[in-house]
């Protein structure tokens, strides 16, 4: 006796429902769309479905169904998906900002170019009191945004009032500065920062103006703001070792250094010198000598606060081996979320370099492209691609 077994192949008839779904849902036909969605639960389980879903359940206002399809979604694809910009959209909608920008976040992490989700994160920071935040997706959105109408030009015209402000309340700090006048220095630095908080030099001054007047609490925000802005400061990271040493916080002083020696290798007296200080501080920490970061660190990622948790969990990381293993993902995450063009640049220029190689110039292309749009002009990858790119 033999058994047959036949298998029934479905996919022609997915292929078609599938199809005549996305028709019904470009038609604005919500409800016929969503039932093809559902009749394919069963037999296409995927991140995309269960998108599918949400996006008729978001266009027919049933947010709670909604919700519950993206998180389905999400839940089979953590990092590149969709479903986050609408999560965010649902959350802001019930005025649970904190949520909202966490996962237009995660998708920002991987499509940054989109212009919506920076000018999505942007307002919500700004909803929140957190203007750095709220400036630093505004200069995104103003970077990517293809459509020039009159909400760009609103936000262009509005951060071009504030840097002009900035500027003047700088230089007239700068005169305060020379004439040792740190107090009124402060207080024109205060108005800059006020408008333009995403300046380098604005927050490097103005941690200098208050470590000048021995005000090392307020020296350190603006000093630790100033390294965020520009992780290779050499005077930034000095700065704050000396803060970090009044304020007696031996472990942050430890990790200030460890983030100075890889910029000062050239000078030999002062890597040994500031070698010999890392070696005294290292002996006397134990196991436990990374709580209070960890704790700093949990706050600010839990208040969107992402370039000082990630600045607190890389200092748990120096400070502890296991901390490494244990915040290891997090710290990637929190770093897409702030620059997610560097890891997309570098793939993307991986992917080109290949294509260019078999000479499928035009594939080759899209990626070149891509790097064009998310690297500074300045840079060596945004030169290396516009040289390679070809007229195909």
């Amino acid at each position: 006796m033999t058994s047959d077994y036949y298998v029934v192949d479905n996919s022609d008839m997915e292929s078609k429902k599938l199809d005549a779904a996305k028709n019904h849902y470009n038609n604005g036909d919500y409800q016929a769309a969503l039932k093809l969605y559902l009749s394919l639960v069963n037999t296409n389980i995927s991140y995309k479905l269960y998108h599918r879903i949400g996006k008729c359940y978001y266009k027919m206002n049933d947010f709670k169904n909604a919700e519950e399809n993206f998180q389905h979604s999400v839940s089979l694809e953590k990092d590149e998906n969709p479903s986050y910009f609408y999560l965010g959209n649902i959350c802001y909608k019930r005025e649970d900002f904190k949520q909202a920008i966490y996962n237009w976040a995660c998708y920002f992490a991987y499509k940054p170019e989109d212009e919506t989700v920076s000018l999505n994160l942007a307002t919500s920071y700004f909803s929140c009191g957190m203007k750095f935040q709220s400036i630093f997706y505004y200069e995104k959105y103003l970077k990517y945004a293809k459509d020039r109408g009159q909400v760009y030009q609103s936000v262009r015209k509005s951060l071009y009032e504030y840097q002009k402000i900035g500027n003047d309340f700088t230089q007239k700090a700068k005169s305060s500065i020379k004439r040792k006048d740190y107090k009124t220095a402060i207080e024109f630095l205060t108005f800059a920062y006020k408008n333009l908080p995403t300046s380098y030099d604005i927050n490097l001054m103005l941690g200098s103006a208050y470590l000048a007047e021995n005000d090392n609490m307020h020296a350190m925000i603006y000093l630790k703001q100033a390294f965020c802005l520009n992780n290779k400061s050499v005077e930034a990271l000095q700065l704050l070792t000396s803060v970090f040493i009044n304020l007696g916080d031996y472990t942050a002083a430890y990790c200030a250094l460890n983030r100075l020696l890889p910029l000062i290798i050239n000078n030999q007296k002062e890597y040994l010198n500031k070698m010999k200080f890392i070696n005294e501080l290292n002996s006397t920490f134990d196991e436990k000598s990374y709580i209070g970061h960890k704790e700093w660190g949990d706050n600010y990622y839990r208040e969107n606060n992402f370039h000082f948790a990630l600045y607190e969990y890389e200092n748990c990381m120096l400070l502890s081996e296991k901390m490494k293993e244990e915040l290891g993902d997090t710290v990637k995450k929190i770093r897409q979320f702030i620059y997610p063009e560097e890891s997309i640049i570098r793939t993307s220029l991986e992917k080109a370099d290949t294509l260019y190689k078999k000479k499928d110039f035009e594939t080759a292309n899209k990626y070149f492209s891509k790097v064009i749009t998310l690297s500074s002009p300045d840079s060596q990858e945004y030169k290396l691609a516009k040289s390679r790119v070809v007229n195909v």
